[in-house]
C-alpha cells in the first residue's frame, strides 16, 4: 500500500541530512551515504502533502488561528494509539521538543540547577541545559546483553540536592529501549521521592517496532501529574520535522500556568504550516504508520543481521526508533579509528557516540529510516571497511 522502497532524490532540496553532509562530514552526497540527522527518506501520508497543496493554492500565509481542530487531531490520537485521554486544554504547540526542553528549562529551574540525564542519551538535551546554564548530572545506563538499563540506586547516591529536574527519554534515544510500566513508576517515584520535576520526552512513542508496546507515563505513573511535563511531536514518526512543531502536554494546572508563562516570554507563535501537517497527520495517518514501523523493523533486521558478520561489532536491542546503536567497543579501536574507517573508508556520514555523553564510547549512531536498498549498501561498506578484522 505505501512505497517504503522509492529513491527520493533530496540532494539540494535544503534537506539538512543531505545538504549540510559534505560541509561536516566532508562527504559528497553524490556518493556517501548519510546516517546521521534523525529525518526518515521516506515521503509522509499523502494526506499532510495534500494539507501542504491545498495552503499553497489558497494562497494567503498570514498567522495561523483556530487551532480546535489541530488540538482535537492530537487528543484523538492520543486516545487511539495509547489509550492515553488528553485534554486539548492541556496541550502547548511549542516550536519543535528541543524548543519545549528550553521552555521546561526556563519555566521550572534557575541558573546553575542540576539537571538529570540518563546517558548515553540524545545530545541536544545537554546542548539545551548548557545553553541555559543549567548543569548537567548524568547518570549513565547499564547494558546488558545489548539492552540497557536504568540505575537508580547509584543515582541517588550521586545527588547533590542541587538537582531540580529530569528530562527523561521514552523510548530511549539511541537505545531503542522500550522502558517498561514498573520502570516507569521507578522513575516517577524517584522524583517525587527527590523532589524533582520530571520532563518525559516521547518524541518517538509512536515508532514502535511489531510485537513491542509502548506506555505514556502518566499511564504508568497517574500519581505524577504534578510534577510532569510531557514532550510529544508528529515530526519523527511522519517524516515532517521542519515544520517545527511539537507538543508540551501539562496536567496539572499549576506546572501549566508557569510553561505558559515561560512560552509567551519566548513570543512565539503557531507555524501554519506545521500545523496543517500534523492535524492531516494524527487525522488520518494510522495504516500509513502501522506500515512504517513494520518496514523499519526489518530494516532494523537487516542491519543488525550484517553489523553481526563484523568481528567485535554488535547492534543493541531495537524495540522502537529508526536509530541504530551500534558497540565497537569489541574491535579495540579508539573513536578516532572507527570513525575514520567509517568516513574514508565506508564514506558514511553516522553520529559519534561521545555527543550522547557517558557511556557513548566506542559507539556510533545510525540513522536507518531509510530505503531497503541504502541500509544493504550500508552493511555492504560497513563490511568492507571492516574486513580485516578477524
Amino acid at each position: 500500500m505505501y512505497d517504503f522502497d522509492e529513491h527520493i532524490d533530496q540532494r539540494g532540496t535544503h534537506n539538512s541530512k543531505w545538504d549540510d553532509m559534505e560541509k561536516i562530514y566532508g562527504l559528497s552526497p553524490d556518493d556517501a551515504l548519510p546516517m546521521w540527522v534523525a529525518d526518515m527518506d521516506f515521503r509522509p501520508p499523502q494526506a499532510v502533502n495534500d494539507a501542504v497543496r491545498e495552503a499553497a493554492i489558497q494562497g494567503t500565509h498570514g498567522y495561523f488561528g483556530d487551532d480546535t481542530d489541530y488540538l482535537a487531531s492530537i487528543s484523538g490520537w492520543m486516545q487511539r494509539r495509547h489509550n492515553w485521554t488528553v485534554a486539548p486544554d492541556t496541550i502547548a504547540t511549542t516550536h519543535g521538543v528541543v524548543a519545549g526542553v528550553g521552555l521546561c528549562l526556563r519555566a521550572y529551574t534557575e541558573p546553575g540547577d542540576g539537571i538529570i540525564l540518563f546517558t548515553p542519551v540524545y545530545h541536544a538535551f545537554a546542548r539545551m541545559i548548557h545553553a541555559n546554564d543549567r548543569l548537567v548530572h548524568e547518570s549513565p545506563l547499564t547494558l546488558r546483553d545489548g539492552r540497557y538499563d536504568l540505575d537508580l540506586d547509584t543515582l541517588a547516591a550521586s545527588l547533590t540536592g542541587n538537582e531540580k529536574m529530569m528530562i527523561f527519554c521514552s523510548p530511549h534515544n539511541p537505545g531503542g529501549r522500550i522502558w517498561s510500566p514498573d520502570e516507569l513508576r521507578a522513575v516517577a517515584e524517584f522524583c517525587r521521592a527527590h523532589d524533582l520535576l520530571l520532563v518525559c520526552d516521547e518524541i518517538h512513542h509512536d515508532i514502535i517496532h511489531p510485537g513491542h508496546r509502548h506506555t505514556p507515563m502518566p499511564l504508568a505513573a497517574p500519581d505524577c501529574l504534578d510534577r510532569l511535563v510531557m514532550l510529544s511531536a508528529a515530526s519523527k514518526v511522519f517524516n515532517i520535522a521542519g515544520g517545527l512543531t511539537g507538543n508540551a502536554i501539562i496536567p496539572d494546572q499549576k506546572l501549566r500556568a508557569r510553561f505558559n508563562h515561560a512560552h509567551r516570554a519566548s513570543g512565539t507563535s503557531l507555524n501554519r504550516l506545521g500545523v496543517l501537517m500534523v492535524t492531516a497527520a494524527y487525522s488520518t495517518g494510522d495504516d500509513w504508520v502501522d506500515a512504517l514501523c513494520a518496514y523499519l523493523q526489518e530494516n532494523a533486521a537487516v542491519f543488525a543481521a550484517g553489523i553481526a558478520d563484523i568481528p567485535g561489532v554488535r547492534m543493541t536491542q531495537m524495540e522502537s526508533t529508526y536509530l541504530s546503536w551500534v558497540d565497537f567497543t569489541g574491535t579495540g579501536m579508539s573513536q578516532e579509528e572507527i570513525n575514520d574507517r567509517l568516513l574514508k573508508r565506508a564514506r558514511i556520514a553516522a553520529s559519534d557516540g561521545p555527543v550522547f555523553g557517558t557511556g557513548g564510547e566506542g559507539f556510533i549512531r545510525f540513522n536507518i529510516g531509510t530505503n531497503r536498498s541504502r541500509i544493504n549498501e550500508a552493511v555492504s561498506r560497513l563490511q568492507d571497511a571492516f574486513s580485516d578484522l578477524q
